[in-house]
């Protein structure tokens, strides 16, 4: 059976300002047709790792996109790639049929019918300036401006920043059900974490410079446990097992744990699957949290 290249690999990337280096040498291999999460803190790396892959800027080390270099290959990068780094990004002056012109004239692969179809339904009108759109309605112009580009590799970036949660959920579900396929690859990074949990295959947090998880997100189901420690005298028992993170919470004591069966922990309390930002916040801590400390 052949194995299919990954449509993004680095090995060794490394990216300096001045005397401080933001990467440290990251290695991962993204396959085709998975949707990846990218999270981490603010200043942790992320927007450096995205502008690595899209081209933007050179780093040390090797990494490829597509098959290509993004930095020496960027125009051709370019016809099967689709970045958003927020809504904010489209050209308010325009009118929404001249966006579609314009847009027309920069990607070989965007689709004016297309765009049309998925605004079809909505209160946007070719002839609207953008800048006297609501935010929602930016949101599903940009939305429909996403999902008229035929591009294999998809980069979102903050994408739906500042808009309220019922406009998040539907720009995530449309995504999901009206664009991707199985040619499709999906990068997101989001702060908004919970919200995109339901639909990654993969997830990246990246802290400092390092990736400290990159696994698929049945992995992460298998691998991390999340123990609510109700009965007191078994703090000092939970704790011997070695959790990852301890907190507590409304005078209960609440761990995670990394790789400890399930049948040893499950007389010492109730047992669940930690959810993405609960594991973000028991992983990101610089240095080792006592568990169960208040």
């Amino acid at each position: 059976m052949t194995i299919e290249a990954p449509i993004i690999s680095a090995r060794g990337l490394r990216k300096r300002f001045g005397k401080s280096e933001v990467l440290h040498g990251l290695d991962f291999d993204i396959p085709a047709g998975r949707i990846y999460g990218l999270v981490g803190h603010n200043g942790a790396g992320k927007t450096t790792t995205l502008n690595a892959l899209l081209g933007l800027t050179q780093c040390e080390g090797r990494i490829e996109v597509l098959g290509l270099d993004p930095f020496a290959h960027r125009a051709e990068l370019m016809n099967n790639v689709a970045f958003i780094s927020d809504v904010a990004s489209l050209p308010r002056f325009l009118r929404v049929r001249e966006l579609f012109a314009l847009l027309t004239n920069i990607h070989p692969n965007f689709s004016q019918e297309k765009a049309r179809d998925f605004l079809a339904g909505t209160d946007i009108r070719p002839e609207a300036r953008i800048k006297n759109l609501s935010k929602g309605m930016i949101a599903q112009l940009h939305l429909a401006v996403v999902m008229a580009i035929d591009a294999k590799l998809l980069v979102l970036d903050e994408p739906t920043l500042g808009l309220d949660i019922t406009y998040r959920k539907r720009f995530y579900r449309r995504l999901l059900e009206d664009y991707m396929t199985e040619e499709r690859t999906l990068l997101i990074t989001t702060h908004q974490v919970d919200e995109i949990e339901f639909m990654l295959s993969d997830i990246m947090f990246i802290r400092d410079g390092e990736l400290i998880v990159h696994m698929q997100m049945e992995t992460v189901n298998e691998k991390y446990v999340q123990l609510v420690v109700s009965d007191p005298g078994n703090i000092e028992k939970a704790r011997a097992l070695g959790p990852v993170f301890g907190e507590t919470r409304f005078g209960q004591t609440v761990m995670i744990f990394d790789g400890v069966p399930r049948a040893s922990l499950a007389p010492l309390g109730q047992l669940s699957t930690p959810t993405l930002s609960d594991l973000f916040v028991a992983l990101m801590q610089r240095e080792t949290v006592n568990a169960g400390a208040a």
